[in-house]
């Protein structure tokens, strides 16, 4: 290779590159937690590098060419040092002048403090604070306004611009330089019109500083001069050493950034959402399921590859269509409708991803899209009173200090309910769409007897009863599930119990997600169309003095749902059962399954138990005690009997 024309190398002074976010074409493709995280420690890089010169470059023309640019060979050609050094001598390229000054090493950034942040801080910064109950169309605007109110505490500020290499290098290495950083001082003024929002005006802060040791000065203030001084704000980190308020804009930009890269979807608006908060909050959960190891660090991975190739390949298609100057011609619109139908369908991925949260439970959608309100402001619950026509007789049992709400619809007593609250109901037949979006700890019971409190589902809905709250308590009355086709009721989270309750089931019956816990007593589960009870894995329940008997209605040629019954556990990791004093009879598949995997390591002798247990022989006690050890399982005075296939069944899934 030529004398002086090398390409940039790491400088041999101990100085080391750190990652960070890129400029704004790969904005996108960075991973939200790497740029807000990273903190700079007078990391350089020294490039001894070959630039043009402005008489050089002035005849070629072009965008492109008006630039001075570093150049970097990649590593597959710097092996060939004859051929590289023919190049670099057609190109005539001139090398940095030994005598220009080195930049000084950049100085650190503000510490990410949204890093330290716990999961229900980052909800409440996001959907209390900033969104607030916006929609979805609205969230650009939203955003905007809350970072330029920020940005008001400081007119001028020194920063960090971190860019895209693109910016300055024809050829480098990604993992050699991630980013051109350059320290420069930040004038904020308001801005004119959507397009100009997220733009702020620099200018190079004296001394030069940079992560490139060598970068020319010209070459900073030509390409500044080209952009108009004008780079994207979420590209400028501020750094340590300034006033307080520097901090409050450092949050503020880091907000932004994280919202940007993980949380938008630019398919968003486009889809109707009536809780756009709530969308974010379980987005923010998602995210967190990823870092706390949650959700597998393969399967992570794959979601973030997935989310920065939708983008990427999005910005391709924008690109390719702003470069399309007339009529397409019948190859553009082929390559145009190409890059659509892929992005569509790693679009359709994400949103698999999204909506399931890689839960085992369909469908794949969350069913609770409401955010907890929690208590009221001035600590009161008050007892909300359902029926028609309120009497003093109806109340005569509360105490005299209890604050009391009368309505005569179901639906509109869980809507006004906060954390702590009581909804009485009284004998009728009510709907409520709300019971399927019950985040609160609340207690729900009828007054008289349970047959005549009667609420039915909606056919046109999905769900009937739903819970994420930490405890919810349904008491004294009827659940009759009319052409849903989810879960009578689902625990998706948190802690559910049914007190002295029938349970009459057209779909499936009753479900406890994966952590979620459930405890039902003297009450009836009956009718469902597999289970009565269907614990995954990972759930807790607790069953005391019930009835669940003629479930299993569902015609199928499945043969492993045909066995399903009274109680079905899945198993990995195993559900925690106890039950007591219950009559599981007349069902058309066993009375109790456990499903567990094909190889699992506390099952001895399966063959063996499968056979003595598929034939209801309940001799070999030892043996099924061994495996309710296993299982965490409490089997004391139940009444198990009459059901078609036997009382008990090992089997895998």
């Amino acid at each position: 290779m030529a004398s002086g024309a090398s390409a940039p190398v790491p400088a041999d002074s101990g100085r080391t590159t750190s990652p960070g976010r890129r400029g704004e074409k790969a904005a996108s493709a960075v991973p939200a937690d790497t740029a807000a995280a990273t903190t700079l420690k007078s990391t350089a890089v020294t490039v001894r590098s070959v630039v043009a010169s402005p008489r050089q470059v002035k005849g070629k023309g072009g965008r492109e060419a008006a630039r001075w640019r570093l150049q970097r060979l990649p590593a597959a050609q710097a092996d060939d040092a004859g051929e590289a050094a023919e190049e670099e001598e057609e190109e005539a390229l001139l090398s940095v002048p030994e005598d220009e000054e080195e930049a000084q090493p950049l100085p650190p950034i503000c510490v990410s403090r949204m890093r330290g942040m716990w999961r229900k801080e980052k909800v409440a910064l996001y959907c209390d604070q900033v969104l607030q109950d916006c929609k979805a169309e609205d969230a650009d605007e939203v955003m905007g306004k809350y970072l330029s109110e920020k940005l008001k505490l400081k007119d001028k500020w020194l920063g960090v611009w971190k860019t895209n290499p693109d910016v300055f290098f024809v050829k480098y290495e990604e993992a050699s330089i991630p980013f051109v950083g350059i320290l420069v001082e930040v004038t904020c003024e308001p801005y004119q019109d959507s397009s100009s929002r997220f733009k702020v005006t620099v200018s190079v802060a004296e001394p030069l500083s940079s992560n490139i040791a060598n970068i020319p000065r010209d070459l900073v203030d030509e390409i500044l001069e080209e952009l108009e001084h004008s780079v994207p704000l979420l590209e400028v980190y501020p750094v340590e050493g300034q006033d307080t308020d520097i901090h409050d804009i450092a949050l503020a930009l880091e907000v932004v950034r994280f919202f940007y890269d993980f949380l938008w979807r630019d398919w968003d608006d486009e889809e109707s959402c009536e809780n756009y908060a709530a969308l974010i909050e379980e987005r923010i959960n998602l995210w967190c399921d990823m870092q706390d190891g949650t959700i597998p660090g393969p399967i992570a991975q794959r979601f973030k590859k997935t989310l920065e190739k939708y983008k990427n390949k999005r910005v391709e298609l924008i690109e390719y269509q702003s470069n399309i100057k007339e009529d397409p011609s019948a190859a553009e619109a082929v390559e145009c409708w190409k890059k659509y139908y892929e992005i569509a369908m790693l679009c359709g991925l994400l949103k698999m991803w999204e909506d399931l949260r890689l839960r085992v439970h369909g469908p794949f959608f969350p069913r609770i899209l409401r955010r907890r309100k929690g208590k009221r402001e001035f600590g009161k619950t008050i007892t909300h009173i359902v029926v028609k026509v309120m009497t003093t007789e109806m109340v005569k049992d509360l105490s005299s200090d209890t604050l009391l709400q009368q309505h005569d619809d179901l639906d509109l007593a869980l809507d006004n309910c906060y954390s702590g609250d009581t909804v009485i109901i009284f004998p009728g037949v009510y709907q409520a769409a709300n019971l399927a979006l019950l985040t609160d700890d609340i207690i729900i019971k009828g007054v008289g007897k349970r047959e005549e409190i009667m609420i039915t589902s909606e056919p046109s809905h999905d769900s009937f009863v739903v819970s994420k709250a930490d405890n919810v308590k349904l008491m004294h009355l009827s659940l009759i599930q009319q052409g849903t086709v989810d879960g009578i009721v689902v625990v998706e989270s948190g802690h559910m119990t049914l007190e002295n309750c029938i349970l009459k089931c057209e779909g499936t019956g009753v479900c406890v997600l994966t952590g979620a816990a459930l405890t039902i007593t003297d009450s009836e589960i009956t009718g469902a169309q597999g289970a009565g009870v269907e614990l995954y894995p990972g759930s807790i329940a607790i069953l005391e003095r019930n009835e669940i008997h003629h479930c299993n209605n569902l015609r199928t040629s499945d043969s492993s749902k045909s066995t399903l019954g009274g109680v079905n556990m899945k198993v990995l990791p195993a559900p925690k059962l106890k039950m007591t004093s219950n009559h599981i009879y007349s069902n058309k598949g066993y009375g109790v399954s456990i499903l567990q995997p094909t190889e699992q390591f506390f099952i001895v002798a399966e063959e063996a138990l499968n056979k003595r247990a598929a034939s209801g022989d309940k001799k070999d006690d030892k043996m099924l005690f061994k495996v309710m050890q296993s299982l965490n399982l409490e089997m004391n005075n139940n009444k198990i009997e009459a059901n078609v296939k036997g009382d008990i069944r090992i089997g895998t899934s």
